[in-house]
């Protein structure tokens, strides 16, 4: 996914004050944290924003990445999730849900998220019904509680393996399988509801 040396030398150069070096570090990482903080956020003005205060508490915060602890990406993400749990407690953003309540064991089969959502195989000329099944995705994102949905987001979208998503939340890999697997299962009942009311 990222090739270490790579990043090391730049994060090097970095805090030496080279400024193509930060440059290409955005470029790198800008997308990946963005879709990050507008699945979280829910608006695109939102999202740039947070985009904007993570990647400056990242330079601030780049001499404490000490690359013999993980992988940048996980540093990255880890500074990313934390931004953005302040960010809602700030803003008081509670969305819990019954899923909490539900216990782990009966969801430890549930199919990740490009599996529960049907593969319609659209023409090309079909974008809009495919923007249409994104967004309604997003929206369901949205319900769930913020543990659920930062673990999904992690595994399903962010393509993370469970031991970078347990040192990025810093909870055990355990704990990280039963989130996924809860979120997944909330996730498919949301979205089994919102389209039986369409039908």
């Amino acid at each position: 996914m990222e090739d270490a040396q790579v990043v090391s030398l730049l994060v090097r150069r970095c805090t030496t004050g080279d400024a193509a070096a930060w440059e290409e570090i955005v470029q790198r990482y800008h997308r990946r944290i963005y879709n990050m903080c507008y699945r979280f956020a829910g608006s695109a003005d939102d999202a740039q924003d947070l985009t904007q205060e993570v990647f400056i508490k990242m330079y601030r915060t780049l001499k404490s990445y000490d690359v013999d602890r993980g992988a940048f990406l996980t540093w990255v993400t880890t500074v990313t999730r934390n931004l953005l749990v302040d960010h809602f407690r700030k803003t008081k953003h509670d969305r819990i849900t019954d899923s909490l309540d539900s216990p782990a064991s009966e969801h430890e089969d549930a199919l990740p998220l490009s599996e529960q959502i049907a593969d319609t195989g659209l023409p090309p000329d079909a974008r809009v019904q495919s923007h249409e099944t994104q967004r309604t995705v997003h929206q369901a994102l949205l319900k769930l509680s913020p543990d659920l949905r930062e673990a999904v987001i992690l595994r399903d979208l962010q393509d993370m393996d469970y031991r970078e998503i347990a040192l990025a939340l810093r909870v055990p890999e355990g704990t990280v399988k039963s989130r996924i697997n809860r979120g997944r299962a909330e996730l498919a009942r949301l979205l089994q509801r919102t389209y039986r009311q369409v039908m």
